[in-house]
C-alpha cells in the first residue's frame, strides 16, 4: 500500500516524512492561498532533498496549461497532481499539458467523489494520467481535496474498480479510519493532509510526525489482496 502525505514545508520535514514510511511526498508550490504552501524554490529543495528517499509530488490548481508546465519545470517533481477546479483542465488539457513537460515527469489527476459525473470522469481521465487521486470537494478550498473530510468510499470503489491505472484514496483520512478505508475501497495507495497536522495557530500548522507514523503503520498493516 502506497503511502501518500501532505503537504511538507520544508526540505528537513520532507525527509522526515519519507524517514517515517511515507512513499510519496506532497508539497503544495503555489501564491493563491492554499494550506500550507511554499514557495517553488522551497519546493524544488524538497524535491532535491527527496531523491533516493521518497517520491515527490507537487500539486497545481492553475488552469493554462502553460502556467502549469513553468511550475513543473521550476519544481521538477516526480509526479505532477493537478487538482484545480472540477473540469476546468480537461482529459484533452491532460493528453496537451504531457508533452509540455519534463521527460519521465508523470501526472496525477484529482477526482471530486460525488460531483457529477464523476465515475465517468475518472474513466476518461484514466486515459492520459498516470494516477488517480480519489478526493473530497469543498467551496472553503481552491481546487479539489484538503477539505478534511471523507466521501461515500462505494463511489471510490466503483472507481477503482472501473479504470486501470492506480488510485489513491484522499478526504479526512487518519490512522483511525484508514484500515477500514482500505478495506472499502481497494486502493493503489492512501493520502492525508489535514489529520495528519499539527495546528500552531493562525492556520499554519505542520506534520505531526506521530500521526503520519500512525497512519503509516495503520496503512501497510491492511493485507494485500
Amino acid at each position: 500500500m502506497i503511502v501518500q502525505i501532505y503537504t511538507a514545508q520544508s526540505a528537513d520535514e520532507a525527509v522526515a516524512l519519507a524517514e517515517r514510511g511515507v512513499d510519496h511526498v506532497g508539497l503544495t508550490p503555489t501564491t493563491v492561498g492554499l494550506p500550507g504552501q511554499i514557495s517553488e524554490a522551497v519546493a524544488a529543495e524538497a524535491v532535491a532533498a527527496l531523491r533516493g528517499r521518497a517520491r515527490s509530488v507537487a500539486l497545481s490548481v492553475e488552469t493554462e496549461l502553460a502556467e502549469i508546465a513553468r511550475m513543473a519545470a521550476a519544481v521538477r517533481p516526480d509526479i505532477l497532481h493537478l487538482c484545480g477546479e472540477i473540469g476546468a483542465v480537461t482529459p484533452d488539457d491532460v493528453r496537451e499539458l504531457r508533452g509540455m513537460l519534463p521527460a519521465g515527469m508523470e501526472i496525477m489527476q484529482a477526482i471530486a467523489v460525488g460531483a457529477e459525473d464523476d465515475i465517468a470522469m475518472a474513466r476518461e481521465y484514466a486515459q492520459v494520467a498516470d494516477y488517480l487521486i480519489l478526493d473530497s470537494y469543498t467551496t472553503d478550498v481552491q481546487g479539489v481535496g484538503a477539505a478534511g473530510v471523507t466521501h461515500d468510499w462505494s463511489r471510490s470503489a466503483e472507481i477503482v474498480a472501473s479504470v486501470d491505472i492506480p488510485v489513491i484514496l484522499a478526504g479526512g483520512l487518519s490512522a483511525a479510519n484508514v484500515a477500514e478505508s482500505i478495506a472499502a475501497v481497494r486502493p493503489w495507495g492512501v493520502d492525508s493532509l489535514t489529520l495528519t497536522n499539527r495546528p500552531l495557530g493562525d492556520g499554519r500548522f505542520e506534520k505531526d510526525l506521530d500521526a503520519v507514523a500512525a497512519f503509516v503503520a495503520g496503512a501497510t498493516a491492511v493485507p494485500a489482496v
